[in-house]
């Protein structure tokens, strides 16, 4: 059975969202209410985190969590339905490349 993932994308344009610890405040939340996520820095674009979600999971508390972290951020959901996902590069996701 293959786990599908839904992708968002926390960006920012005045705060920097690498190396603030902000991965490892949302994994800690996640696990503390028992939320499946994945999480990464995004490799091909600046200042991009990428998370993941199984799919059909309720991203609302995820999302007022980061926003109370970081209230200047914008997160939007970028890809829908992916089994087997690499965060770091959306492109590599495209079932079509194999």
């Amino acid at each position: 059975m293959l786990l599908s993932w839904d992708f968002y994308e926390i960006r920012s344009k005045t705060v920097p969202l690498h190396g603030i610890k902000l991965r490892g405040s949302i994994r800690k939340f996640t696990i503390e209410n028992e939320i499946t996520c994945l999480m990464e820095n995004a490799s091909d674009e600046d200042n991009v985190v990428r998370f993941a979600l199984l799919s059909f999971t309720d991203s609302k508390k995820i999302k007022d969590f980061i926003q109370n972290l970081v209230p200047e951020a914008t997160i939007e959901e970028s890809l829908k339905n992916i089994p087997n996902p690499v965060l770091s590069k959306l492109k590599v996701n495209d079932e079509t490349r194999y």
